[in-house]
């Protein structure tokens, strides 16, 4: 039986997905009876998640995820630049060897290259978002590692309802380049291609989508497990 915490982070990785859209309703019951547990967890696991950003109470009508405005949107890409970048130019100083961090790195971008071969939407998306959570954990940077997991949750909401049109195969390209940077142990290049791909992401950001209000919350937190 999941506890509030596992609960939360089920909620983040089908955002990562893109299974959970922004706008969607998050009944209590639903979530109850999805997990096995009690509303009251339920309750505690959407507070946890209101504190973090994700989901929002409305007057009379219950939990729903949060739908970001565009000053939000670039305030979080701002925010993964600025995280991000920094822990490339800083990847040498810690005395961990590169080579171990490449080797994740390369086998990472592989699984995506696989998941966008396959015909799984929201493992190819979830693969693509957490690229970076993987960047960061391969680093040894544990604490900024779950930061980005929310920054990029985040900022997948964002390119959900602006209806991003970032490729799925760009951005694994881009992933393998600043990979590259990293091996040839050019850290400047490195913090400079994901300070472009980070750009490039926001830069494709539409118009706001319309949400469909239909409940999907089986389909979107079922088959997910925990993330690398």
């Amino acid at each position: 039986m999941p506890n509030q915490s596992e609960i939360a982070q089920r909620v983040v990785e089908s955002i990562l997905a893109q299974k959970l859209k922004p706008g969607e309703r998050l009944g209590e019951q639903e979530l109850a009876d999805l997990f096995g547990v009690s509303r009251t967890l339920v309750r505690e696991a959407l507070m946890q998640l209101q504190a973090r950003g994700f989901v929002e109470v409305r007057s009379r009508k219950g939990w729903y995820v949060v739908e970001p405005s565009i000053e939000q949107a670039h305030d979080a890409f701002a925010a993964r630049r600025a995280v991000e970048t920094g822990l490339l130019r800083q990847a040498g100083d810690e005395g961990r060897p590169l080579q171990l961090v490449v080797r994740r790195l390369r086998e990472h971008v592989k699984d995506e290259q696989a998941a966008i071969s396959g015909a799984d939407a929201a493992t190819r998306a979830f693969m693509l978002a957490d690229f970076h959570v993987c960047l960061a954990e391969s680093l040894g940077h544990t604490l900024l590692a779950g930061m980005l997991r929310d920054l990029t949750a985040r900022t997948t909401l964002v390119a959900t309802l602006y209806q991003s049109t970032h490729d799925a195969r760009q951005s694994c390209a881009e992933h393998a380049a600043i990979v590259a940077a990293i091996a040839k142990g050019d850290l400047v290049q490195a913090a400079e291609l994901m300070c472009q791909h980070i750009g490039n992401v926001e830069s494709a950001l539409g118009k706001a989508a319309v949400v469909d209000p239909r409940h999907r919350l089986q389909a979107a937190l079922s088959g997910l497990g925990s993330s690398a």
